[in-house]
């Protein structure tokens, strides 16, 4: 039988710090606040599993994110992107530690006393579907630890690595019934280690999608070790999920699940996210449900509009409280909306991008029936929530935000989009529907096996027809339809085959309602606005060129850049890699109002080659996965 000891309750003799550890360093004193120690720990302990932690030696800093280092605190404003000889001993002294673990402590391994931390850290048990138990009770941070929290300017961050050791939480250790030692070579993930192009995975993805405004957990710093493995520090506002209060909710255990809700509310309270909260305590649920519709409703139609995968489930644990994304181990954007896409994950398929809006409309039903359960004291079926005022809710904002969307995806500035948005409602609507006709199109090849899963190609780039056809109407005037024939042109992918762009009568007059859809929203937004139509569409088409940028990151793409920057790595320091993130981002940055400035590539030729060639990746990659 598993055996199921706290490690909280391990008293280790505290011993003198090393000089390491005492050496004061007046240029970075917040380092000092991640120290393990975390609010969570003394409001939830019933959700937490501590550890002793050890200095973990042989690391070298792969990676440091100045920009979030600064926002956090960590850093002044002005301190410059440079690794200085202290900053790189804080980061190592803070970061490079491994936990004394279930196998070090029955197999009384001894390690050296000055190099035991005087405080516990954390791993989180949260709900998770590939465990054997179904309620969460063994189930967590399997290789990850939570370093602590830091507080800025009013605003507390959550910051977690993964990689620092195999917990008692990890699906091998209780598939198996046995704990495992960090490092054991016959599992992979129940060894406890993360590997350096996870972390860099991570990092460039992470910060394209931060940059483009989708909350997101960030990666602060990357230390690796030998043989490509690394301890991969992530940084967010708040990293509970729903899968935190899933566990509780599913062993019926109302009072902690109440002091888990109550600790994020209180969090999202003091972090000033959530304004005009009331005080009354069955309102403040009911607020905290409308918050949690809000969040998924918006989310998943992000997802579906903007084709990010994710792999959303029923035990909310590949994503963050907050709509922000985690775990980039399965994350991808793609380029064409391919979903029919499932992940394989050996024992199971993945969902797929179009049924996310389902698992998020899931979540929120289970949502419904925390608050009830807390408001009531008393756990209903989760049937009876079916058709809660929150489900309807949730159908409704998951629709306004399509609509809001493909808005701002034509590129009609925001006044003009709001205009159309409140008052145009059924021609906004559609156009969706004529766009999702070429959106949802899939090759007659069927089904095909990709790397990682199975995918049914979809055939057109609707990025594509957004920028090109506010130009094409510029050239040739207002009203001068582009033909059947060179609309399917513009549109199709790298994957459409000639079967595919087959004509057909349905297809044709699919193409001019498209356009004369279009062309009503134009007229719409003119004729409120006393503007010529002319001038609207010069104004969509600079936006638009920008939103519907040819050469958008996909997942495939990421993951063959990271394999560049990995075989390039010995030659790039870690500030050369900040640089080359930098220029790759702003690049990627979708923001039609943001303010663009020259590129530096010329600065420094070996980096311009380098982002030259990713950029060149991201093109070929364009449609994929």
């Amino acid at each position: 039988m598993l055996e199921n000891r706290s490690m909280g309750n391990i008293k280790l003799k505290e011993s003198r710090p090393s000089k390491e550890t005492t050496k004061e360093n007046l240029g970075y004193p917040k380092f000092r606040e991640v120290d393990g120690n975390h609010p969570l720990k003394k409001m939830v302990p019933e959700a937490v599993v501590e550890y002793q932690v050890r200095t973990r030696h042989g690391g070298q800093v792969a990676f440091f994110n100045f920009e979030l280092a600064r926002e956090i605190g960590l850093i002044s404003e002005n301190h410059p992107n440079e690794l200085t000889k202290e900053l790189k001993e804080e980061i190592l002294h803070t970061f490079s530690i491994v936990i004394i673990n279930e196998y070090d402590m029955m197999n009384n391994f001894n390690y050296p006393k000055d190099e035991i931390r005087p405080h516990t850290y954390m791993a989180t048990r949260y709900l998770q579907l590939q465990h054997p138990c179904k309620k969460g009770t063994t189930s967590g941070d399997g290789r990850s630890i939570w370093n602590g929290q830091i507080t800025n300017k009013g605003k507390s961050y959550d910051v977690s690595s993964c990689g620092t050791g195999a917990t008692k939480l990890s699906p091998a250790c209780n598939i198996n019934k046995k704990f495992y030692q960090t490092g054991d070579p016959t599992v992979s993930y129940g060894c406890g280690y993360s590997e350096k192009d996870e972390g860099f995975s991570s990092l460039f993805f992470s910060e394209v999608l931060a940059k483009n405004g989708l909350e997101t957990e960030r990666v602060l710093a990357i230390i690796e070790f030998p043989k490509g493995l690394a301890i991969n520090v992530r940084v967010h506002e708040n990293l509970l999920r729903p899968s935190h209060m899933f566990n509780h909710l599913k062993q019926n255990n109302l009072p902690t699940l109440k002091r888990m809700v109550d600790y994020y509310i209180d969090r999202q309270v003091k972090n000033k996210i959530w304004k005009n909260v009331p005080t009354d305590s069955k309102t403040l649920y009911d607020y905290f449900l409308m918050k949690v519709v809000e969040t998924f409703a918006q989310m998943s139609a992000n997802f579906e509009d903007q084709y990010i995968f994710c792999w959303l489930d029923w035990d909310g644990d590949n994503i963050l409280m907050d709509g922000g994304i985690i775990d980039y181990g399965s994350v991808r954007q793609f380029g064409l909306y391919h979903h029919e896409y499932r992940y394989d994950d050996v024992q199971r398929w993945s969902t797929s991008i179009k049924e996310q809006k389902q698992k998020a409309r899931y979540i929120v039903q289970t949502f419904a029936q925390i608050v009830d359960y807390i408001k009531t004291e008393k756990k209903k079926s989760i049937d009876d929530f079916k058709n809660h005022h929150a489900i309807q809710n949730f159908d409704k904002r998951f629709f306004d935000y399509k609509n809001q969307n493909i808005l701002t995806k034509i590129g009609f500035h925001p006044k003009y989009a709001v205009f159309l948005f409140e008052n145009c409602r059924k021609e906004v609507e559609d156009f969706r529907n004529d766009f999702t006709y070429f959106e949802m199109a899939k090759s007659v090849k069927g089904p095909q096996k990709v790397p990682d899963g199975i995918n049914w190609n979809a055939i057109f780039c609707m990025r594509d027809i957004l920028r090109e056809l506010p130009q094409l109407y510029l050239g040739r005037g207002v009203g001068g339809l582009v033909s059947e024939v060179e609309f399917l042109d513009i549109i199709k992918s790298s994957y459409a085959t000639k079967a595919d762009l087959k004509r057909s009568l349905r297809r044709d007059l699919k193409i001019r309602s498209f356009q004369k859809t279009y062309l009503k929203l134009i007229n719409l937004v003119s004729k409120k606005f006393k503007e010529s139509p002319e001038k609207i569409i010069l104004d969509v088409s600079m936006r638009s060129s920008v939103i519907n940028k040819y050469d958008r990151v996909t997942g495939d793409s990421i993951t063959t850049i990271v394999n560049k920057v990995m075989n390039r790595k010995p030659k790039l320091s870690a500030e050369e890699i900040s640089i080359i993130l930098k220029e790759f981002t702003d690049y990627q940055n979708l923001n039609p109002d943001k303010e663009r400035r020259p590129s530096n590539f010329e600065a420094e030729k070996e980096q311009s080659r380098l982002v030259k060639g990713m950029l060149q990746i991201v093109r070929e990659y364009r449609d994929g996965i």
